[in-house]
């Protein structure tokens, strides 16, 4: 005799409404500080755009099928979808305040272990179902709770910023595009992907702006601790929204979707409406009169040509005794730098061996990144090609090419003060052994 079979409508049910309930329980419990809410978007986020491709892949490698009707997207209900991203994202991020990584990671592959084959029949395992739960897990589940972990503890903040920047592409971006299937011809995708770097650009340098020099990440609730009025914020007001806007713009003509239009709207929507509103009220709470100058100097939506004067400053320490660093200096100097003091390396308190790019508050860039530093004061296309020689990557590359070159590490002066150039005059006179 087997068992009753269980209604679809109350496996959907309890499936969504259960982790639900358990998240609402434990904010009721206790509200979550800004840091929690923090990792909760950004563990939920990230469940949810790895779990779309997962659950694709599970259904074509017959791992488990999907048997649903009504709110169904690409075969797969949309309501168990919302709710495992709950399961694994959201509510694991608050759970963190009770449990370690690893006994939380164990515990819900447990219960999913357990929950999967009740699930039928809206869900129906097969024979290596198991295998996708052990992929799930490492792509979705682990990943987002070291988010979440990371995001609680205020670590990593790199790390954290380059995510939020995959999370953000991938929602606002990537997945519309999917949704809508309307994605470019295979003929232009080399191109769609180039144009597309090039618009982003802006986006990702802000977003590494907030995590080198403030502390922070473009989340409202895990913002810098400092304002940051350096790299793009220099030029422009909104450059995450206008970068997000400008890539509905590009992709209108590259796929010829007027729909995508909509998206270009509503990052325009958000970055004028709520964001002006929510985040410039917390920005003049935090920093005030600062604040306000810097609104005053710096438009929301069109960028400056030449930086704002008023941005955080920098010093480049140029090596007297290195051709090629001179020549990079008064390049440089040449073009009437904004907020930005030039200085020979040796007048530096401590011993340099690149050129070196300074804040006031200690931040340090050497090499090719000291150079790519220069160049944000300079104006929006020379900003431009510094932002990108900044890339991981491409810094790298460079750096290798720059020492090929003769741009390779040299101490400023030794340890009697003495710089290069002094140093060979005196070797030449018998003055030093």
């Amino acid at each position: 005799m087997t068992a009753p079979e269980v209604p679809a409508a109350l496996v959907r049910g309890v499936g969504l409404f259960v982790p639900l309930l358990l998240l609402a329980a434990l904010c009721a419990w206790r509200a979550p500080r800004p840091r929690e809410v923090a990792s909760m978007v950004v563990a939920g986020a990230w469940a949810l755009l790895t779990l779309i491709p997962l659950n694709l892949y599970a259904t074509h490698a017959g791992w488990w099928t999907f048997h649903a009707e009504g709110a169904v997207w690409r075969g797969m209900p949309v309501d168990l979808l919302l709710a495992w991203a709950v399961l694994w994202g959201s509510l694991p991020a608050l759970m963190l305040r009770l449990l370690p990584v690893p006994l939380l990671t164990g515990l819900l592959v447990w219960v999913d272990v357990i929950v999967m084959p009740l699930a039928e029949p809206v869900v129906v395992l097969g024979p290596l179902w198991l295998l996708g739960e052990f992929v799930g897990s490492a792509l979705c589940l682990i990943p987002a709770l070291m988010l979440a972990h990371w995001t609680r503890r205020g670590q990593l903040v790199g790390a954290r910023m380059w995510a939020q920047a995959v999370l953000a592409f991938g929602l606002m971006v990537g997945l519309p595009l999917f949704a809508l299937d309307a994605a470019p011809g295979p003929g232009d995708a080399l191109v769609t992907a180039q144009v597309l770097a090039a618009v982003c650009l802006p986006g990702l340098a802000a977003a590494r702006e907030f995590a080198r020099v403030g502390g922070g990440t473009p989340l409202p609730y895990d913002p810098p601790s400092a304002l940051v009025t350096s790299g793009p914020y220099a030029y422009v007001r909104n450059p995450m929204q206008t970068s997000v806007t400008a890539v509905y713009l590009v992709l209108v003509p590259v796929t010829g979707d007027l729909r995508l239009l909509v998206g270009a709207l509503v990052a325009f929507g958000y970055g004028a409406g709520f964001a002006a509103w929510h985040e410039g009220g917390q920005l003049h709470r935090a920093f005030g009169r600062d604040w306000e100058a810097y609104r005053a100097g710096v438009r929301p939506w069109l960028p400056r040509w030449r930086p704002w004067p008023g941005r955080t400053p920098g010093t480049l320490y140029v090596a007297a005794d290195c051709a090629m660093c001179r020549g990079v200096g008064g390049w440089i100097s040449s073009r009437a730098p904004v907020a930005l003091e030039l200085r020979p390396a040796a007048e530096h308190p401590e011993v340099l061996y690149r050129l070196t790019y300074e804040t006031p508050g200690g931040l340090r860039w050497s090499g090719v990144a000291a150079l790519a530093r220069a160049l944000d004061h300079l104006h929006l296309g020379w900003a431009l090609a510094g932002w990108a020689l900044d890339l991981p990557v491409l810094r790298q590359v460079g750096q290798v090419c720059a020492d090929a070159f003769g741009a390779g590490p040299r101490a400023s002066r030794d340890a009697h003060g003495a710089t290069g150039v002094r140093r060979t005059a005196a070797v030449r006179t018998g003055a030093t052994r």
